[in-house]
């Protein structure tokens, strides 16, 4: 993306922000990964500047910017080497954040917002569910009134950071599904997760071990009314002001790991030297690192169109998925060729692009698979028969 398509808030952004993360060099993300450590001393530091309100409302103690602005942000975390072990532990106070902001009652905006945005809660997001997978509309997570509250059972999985987070944004059954409505009925909770109440369960993963990812067991939790986002049994809506910001800056997040890769390998193939050439000289060696350029920044002006819309209220659906499609495989495809330049040293971890590689490979998968971005372009776009 062009310094020029930005504006002044922007571009400092972009630089202040990849400023506080070059503090975090290679090194103390490999040996989070490696220690399966999370990352608190960057968390602290990115939360005393001021910058985990980045989308919180100026009202609310926060910097009152865009998700086109924490995109950028993230972009700038991931590309630094950070990767996803570093834009994870931040991107969670962006995404789940959104329906509170856009559709939480005064009381509740009054009572989380600034603590949000001051770094004091951190957010787990409970939405997917092992016997649920991609279709939403069939969670059995169950929100159940009794007297003045509401009790909560189920099970969610693939659950970010709730092995350190104090609160979860939970979306539940309040009313059974409808094969007319399959949608409605779904109620949104910003709750406290009780260990008391909620059992969670590390899952052993490939990449990104500095964050957990979980299944959480919830028994009889108890919620309240100022703990719901929004009206009752319209949860699944107000969840998609927190999806599409997710697929947003997830893209931006796949295309700053792909620069990421991409300079380890430029500065790799311009000092190797085989043949009395520098390896960078080989066209082999050149043109799988030119065209995963190319794709990430497609990917990338995708993904800031997405952005603009979202902040501009308009919808985005279509260009968000399009963008996380887009940057999952430009990620991917420009970490393997950075692992692939540098021959069987790629495979080991001192010059840390096998790292790199493993994270960007979960881009694939989720928070959506490429499959279901398809699925839902074929249909909501090209307006084609629903294939599942």
């Amino acid at each position: 993306m062009s310094p020029l398509s930005l504006t002044e808030i922007q571009r400092d952004v972009v630089t202040e922000g990849r400023k506080l993360a070059d503090r975090f060099n290679l090194d103390y993300w490999y040996e989070k990964d490696e220690a399966a450590e999370y990352p608190w001393e960057f968390v602290k530091a990115f939360a005393e500047a001021g910058w985990m309100g980045i989308i919180t409302p100026e009202e609310y103690g926060g910097l009152g910017l865009g998700v086109t602005e924490a995109a950028l942000l993230l972009r700038e975390i991931a590309a630094s080497g950070a990767g996803m072990s570093g834009a994870s532990a931040f991107h969670f106070y962006v995404f789940p954040a959104t329906p509170i902001v856009r559709h939480g009652s005064a009381e509740m905006k009054a009572t989380f917002l600034p603590a949000i945005a001051r770094g004091e809660i951190t957010m787990a997001f409970g939405v997917t569910e092992p016997n649920a997978g991609t279709d939403t509309s069939r969670i059995s997570t169950r929100a159940e009134r009794h007297g003045g509250k509401w009790i909560i059972n189920g099970q969610k999985v693939w659950t970010t950071n709730a092995q350190n987070a104090s609160h979860i944004l939970l979306l539940t059954r309040t009313t059974s599904r409808t094969d007319e409505r399959p949608l409605d009925g779904m109620t949104l909770f910003f709750a406290p997760l009780d260990r008391q109440h909620c059992t969670i369960r590390a899952i052993k993963k490939l990449g990104r071990a500095a964050v957990d990812s979980n299944e959480v067991f919830i028994n009889d939790l108890e919620a309240d009314d100022s703990h719901i986002v929004g009206e009752v049994g319209q949860g699944f809506r107000y969840l998609l002001d927190g999806l599409n910001p997710e697929r947003i800056v997830i893209a931006m997040e796949a295309v700053g790991i792909g620069q990421a890769a991409l300079r380890l390998a430029t500065d790799y193939v311009r000092e190797r030297v085989m043949f009395g050439r520098p390896i960078g000289a080989y066209q082999a060696v050149a043109h799988p690192l030119a065209d995963a350029w190319t794709k990430l920044e497609a990917a990338q002006l995708m993904a800031f169109n997405a952005a603009a819309l979202y902040d501009a209220h308009q919808s985005c659906g279509p260009e968000a998925t399009s963008a996380k499609y887009l940057a999952a495989d430009a990620s991917f495809g420009a970490c393997d060729a950075a692992l692939q330049v540098h021959g069987g040293y790629g495979y080991a971890r001192e010059y840390h692009v096998e790292r790199l590689w493993r994270e960007s490979r979960l881009f694939r998968l989720a928070p959506i698979s490429q499959e279901m971005a398809l699925n839902y372009l074929s249909e909501h776009v090209l307006k084609l028969p629903k294939s599942y």
